[in-house]
C-alpha cells in the first residue's frame, strides 16, 4: 500500500498527560509535511493549535477522556467548549460501566446529544474494546450504527491493550454503511497500519506512524 495512503488516514495523535505546547507544535508541523488526516491533541490545546494551523489540518481532540464515565452533561459542555475552540472533530469514550450493566438507552442517547452537539462535525465513538465482551462490542456497532454517529473507534490507547485485526474484522462485520472504523492504540508498523486499513478501517490514530515514515523518507 502507498504510504501516502497510511498517512492520510491517520489521526496523528498526541494525548500523554505531560504533553506540552511545544510538542504539540511538532505534531502539527508534522502532520501538515507528511499529509495526515488531523492531529489528535488534548482540548487544552485546541485553540492554540487553530491558531496555529490555520485550517491546514483538522483538528480531532478527545471528550470524556480516557474513563468515559463523566456525566452525559458533562461531555456534551466538553463538546461545545471544543468546537468553539476550533475542534473538526470529536472522539468522545462511552459510559462502559453503563454499557455493562446493560444500560443500552443511556449509552445510546449519550452518543447521541453528543452528535447532535457536533451538528456536521465528525465524531468517533470510542469503546475500548479491550475491556468488552465480543457480545458487548456488537451491541456497541449496532448503537453507534442507530447513534448517527460517523466512526466506532477501537481504544484510547490508555486501557489495558489498544486495536486488534480480531476487533476490526468484528466492526466490519456489524456496524451499518453509515459507520467507518478507526483502529487506534499500540499500531506501531506500516505493515500492522496497511492491515487494519485492509480490514476495513477507514482512521488510524496512532502516535508511531509518521515517526517511522521520517526515518524512511
Amino acid at each position: 500500500m502507498d504510504i501516502n495512503k497510511i498517512l492520510a488516514a491517520c489521526d496523528h495523535t498526541l494525548l500523554l498527560q505531560d504533553a506540552t505546547w511545544d510538542e504539540i507544535k511538532v505534531i502539527c508541523d508534522d502532520a501538515k509535511k507528511y499529509g495526515t488526516a488531523s492531529v489528535c491533541i488534548p482540548p487544552c490545546y485546541v485553540r492554540a493549535a487553530n491558531e496555529y494551523l490555520k485550517d491546514d489540518v483538522a483538528i480531532c481532540t478527545v471528550i470524556g477522556f480516557p474513563n468515559g464515565n463523566m456525566t452525559t452533561e458533562t461531555k456534551v459542555f466538553e463538546t461545545k467548549d471544543a468546537l468553539e475552540n476550533g475542534a473538526d472533530e470529536i472522539d468522545m469514550v462511552i459510559n462502559i460501566g453503563m454499557l455493562k450493566a446493560g444500560e443500552y438507552d443511556y449509552v445510546l442517547n449519550e452518543i447521541k446529544q453528543i452528535k447532535e452537539a457536533c451538528g456536521s462535525h465528525i465524531l468517533k465513538v470510542i469503546i475500548e474494546t479491550c475491556l468488552l465482551t465480543d457480545e458487548e462490542k456488537v451491541r456497541m456497532c449496532e448503537l453507534v450504527t442507530t447513534s448517527g454517529a460517523d466512526y466506532i473507534k477501537t481504544s484510547t490507547g490508555f486501557s489495558t491493550a489498544g486495536a486488534t485485526f480480531d476487533d476490526v474484522r468484528l466492526f466490519s462485520e456489524h456496524i451499518g454503511d453509515n459507520v467507518k472504523i478507526k483502529a487506534a492504540g499500540g499500531i506501531s508498523s506500516l505493515e500492522d497500519a496497511e492491515k487494519f486499513m485492509e480490514l476495513g478501517a477507514d482512521r488510524l490514530g496512532t502516535s508511531r506512524i509518521v515517526k517511522l515514515v521520517k526515518g524512511k523518507i
